[in-house]
């Protein structure tokens, strides 16, 4: 694709945005603007990772799939995090699967010249280790949300993951691709979403959500929520859904 200059020079990425700009323009020839399609694969559970994404327009889902092929989402990466986190861990395989979520752009990088810059020390090597400690602290912090928390609770605490990481409050969202991230029957899903949309906290037609009430959907969302938000702002120095800035 042709190469948008701005986009090097001012990354929306926010884990790019928040390196110092000496440590982010030695990155800049290892990068490639990529456009990412729906529904595309970027790493198979099992696979080496010979690439790791820094998405700028777009939103990844990674998912765990069972035996029986069944799929639930354990993880959303979009312009405030890294596909690829094994790369930097030691290991290039993962039990997990990658793909396309939501199309846009992102930066693609060759997961051995990642691996090395991490190695090197220094600010990036702190940036990324703290992002993978935000992300663990949310893996911790789902894993009690799903067992403990009301299908309404889990659905708008989800909506309003998903807006934060797209900074916007229209997005393109199937139920039965909510029920699959969520992990449970979109008959489940058709009621939940019904029961925010009579509030009218959203509205939902033809695969497309829009939040309405923002307010109220934060209240009826679990504290998950709000304790997964602060977490990425301790440690990485910028909300999901803010404007990153400069850590270093």
């Amino acid at each position: 694709m042709s190469l948008d200059k701005n986009l090097f020079q001012q990354p929306l990425n926010k884990l790019l945005a928040a390196l110092p700009a000496s440590d982010y323009q030695r990155l800049i020839p290892h990068l490639k603007l990529v456009s990412l399609r729906v529904q595309q694969i970027l790493y198979e559970a099992s696979e080496p990772i010979t690439q790791v994404y820094f998405p700028d327009k777009s939103m990844v889902s990674i998912v765990t799939t069972m035996e029986d092929g069944s799929t639930v989402e354990v993880g959303i990466v979009s312009n405030e995090g890294m596909v690829g986190i094994p790369v930097i861990l030691g290991d290039n395989i993962t039990t997990t699967t990658a793909f396309v979520q939501i199309p846009g752009t992102a930066m693609q990088m060759n997961a051995d010249v990642l691996r090395a810059e991490f190695n090197r020390g220094g600010a990036i090597q702190t940036l990324l280790l703290c992002y993978v400690q935000a992300v663990y602290s949310e893996l911790a912090q789902l894993a009690a949300c799903n067992r403990l928390h009301t299908l309404d609770e889990r659905l708008a605490r989800w909506l309003l993951t998903v807006s934060d990481r797209l900074e916007s409050e229209n997005f393109p969202l199937t139920q039965e691709f909510i029920s699959q991230m969520l992990g449970v029957r979109r008959s489940g899903v058709t009621v939940a979403a019904s029961t925010l949309s009579r509030a009218g906290m959203i509205s939902y037609q033809r695969g497309h959500i829009s939040i309405l009430n923002r307010e109220d959907l934060e209240a009826t969302s679990c504290e998950c929520y709000r304790v997964i938000q602060n977490e990425f702002a301790r440690l990485l120095g910028f909300l999901p859904s803010k404007r990153a800035k400069k850590l270093f």
